[in-house]
């Protein structure tokens, strides 16, 4: 193993959980050292190795950052697709770094060839300051404190994950991820400027929903169903999909099913279960020409997802069916336009991918009943 995982060893606990409770509202008490003057912070790193949706929930903290640091170089350390995200982004971050892994950490398989030249870079970069907006600190802590920041904010679940200068305060085990990380940079002082997503779009952008709007209905709205998500215990039933879509196309909407390359084979049940025509277009667009495939909707039925926080970034309305994950703390913040719907189960959350008592959360949700709250929605009822 290499040298610096070595430093980080014996943290290889999960970043995912913790005991320290913190209202979403409030600012915990922070313990270590005082922050630096905002005034003289030049350099910054933000560390949050995870998926699109995750990095979406994120986007109201550096948009504070970026509004208290205006003059900062704001460098995103993250999983290598996550470039695309700091361009999309360039507006609150300047920079990408790519992670090279962590053994701890399940996201990625580490490249072990690559840690210490990582780990060198860091140190060479001098960070005025580096915020943990990761987890619950035992291991990513510990990597960002071997990054030699002067600075470290980070949420902690003991005095054992206070590593080197820096403000801590406990990780919050309640609250919407949003609200989470805001609480980060107010220990800092740094003030909200809003809890909403965006999803900025470029030219390219425009122009790809240009180039694919021949695919798509002109003679009346349509409605995107997305049945796809990352782990197979976040996806509702695709038959059930299927009725929900025949369900809308009977009262005259266009449905447009949407998924990546890895959901074709998902996409294509829903397209089979369905006695209504649809329009197929799952793998035809980049994740920007999405985005203004769902602009153009009327709305969205999607699994509790990303695609999720991509449409309440760009305002369409949304269903959202959430299984395995906490509503509390993932479904979107607005629930009069992007209502959740759960049935409560006593193993939420669940970080499995296999369900192994039936996939009740999932089979609890009836079509009916997701067809009424989009007909609602669609009818510009609450």
């Amino acid at each position: 193993m290499n040298g610096e995982l070595l430093l980080c060893r014996e943290a290889l606990k999960g970043d995912f959980t913790g005991s320290a409770v913190s209202p979403c509202g409030t600012v915990p008490a922070a313990h270590g050292q005082p922050h630096p003057a905002l005034n003289e912070i030049k350099s910054v790193a933000v560390f949050r190795a995870l998926q699109l949706g995750d990095l979406l929930c994120l986007v109201p903290a550096l948009r504070a950052l970026r509004a208290a640091l205006p003059q900062a170089h704001i460098t995103l350390i993250g999983l290598p697709w996550a470039s695309d995200f700091v361009r999309r982004f360039s507006a609150y971050l300047d920079d990408f770094v790519e992670f090279p892994g962590h053994p701890a950490l399940p996201e990625r398989q580490v490249k072990e060839q690559a840690v210490d030249v990582f780990f060198e870079s860091m140190r060479m970069r001098h960070f005025d300051l580096a915020l943990q907006m990761h987890g619950s600190g035992p291991v990513v802590n510990a990597i960002l404190a071997t990054c030699g920041p002067g600075h470290l904010a980070a949420f902690s679940l003991s005095p054992a994950d206070r590593l080197g200068e820096g403000t801590f305060i406990p990780w919050p085990t309640e609250g919407h991820e949003v609200h989470r990380f805001l609480q980060l940079t107010r220990s800092l002082g740094i003030p909200d400027q809003g809890d909403h997503l965006e999803f900025p779009f470029f030219d390219e952008d425009h122009a790809e929903f240009a180039r694919v709007a021949t695919l798509l209905p002109s003679d009346r709205p349509y409605v995107c169903v997305h049945a796809g998500a990352r782990m197979r215990t976040r996806r509702w039933l695709p038959e059930r999909f299927a009725e929900v879509a025949d369900g809308l196309a009977r009262k005259g909407y266009h449905i447009v099913l949407t998924g990546s390359r890895d959901e074709l084979e998902l996409v294509s049940r829903v397209e089979e279960a369905m006695t209504m025509p649809a329009i197929n277009m799952a793998d035809r667009t980049s994740m920007g020409g999405l985005a203004t495939v769902l602009s153009h909707a009327a709305l969205l039925v999607c699994n509790d997802t990303g695609v999720s926080h991509v449409a309440t970034g760009v305002g369409v309305p949304s269903v959202v069916l959430t299984m395995g994950s906490d509503p509390l703390r993932w479904a979107p913040l607005d629930n009069e336009l992007h209502p959740a719907i759960v049935h409560e189960v006593s193993c939420r959350p669940c970080y499995l991918d296999v369900c192994p008592v039936g996939h009740l959360c999932a089979t609890k949700i009836t079509a009916e009943e997701v067809l009424a709250k989009a007909t609602a929605l669609l009818e510009g009822r609450s």
